[in-house]
């Protein structure tokens, strides 16, 4: 990953937000690529944001990276066991 990419935590709000988020990071931090990061059920916000922004907002957006892993998260309270949860990082950057 470069240095000079911005990142992106996708959690539970509306995927708008998100847009907006990369819309902004392009537009006033003149990013060359943004990467979204999520993990778990947020999986599927983070893929609708990449496309949503490429396909309506952003035309010259492309993918240039999707990487895919698993994280070890400790166990909640009243667990004996740590659990895996899925990660994924998108990489977004301007033709």
């Amino acid at each position: 990953m470069a240095e000079s990419a911005d990142v992106i935590f996708v959690g539970n709000k509306p995927p708008m937000s998100y847009v907006l988020a990369i819309i902004t990071s392009f537009s006033s931090h003149n990013a060359k690529e943004i990467v979204l990061k999520a993990r778990g059920q947020a999986i599927t916000t983070a893929v609708d944001v990449a496309e949503i922004t490429r396909s309506r907002f952003m035309k010259d957006l492309k993918v240039s990276n999707i990487a895919i892993g698993t994280a070890e998260m400790p166990p909640r309270e009243g667990e004996n066991r740590s659990r895996m949860v899925s990660t994924i990082e998108i990489t977004l950057s301007k033709e």
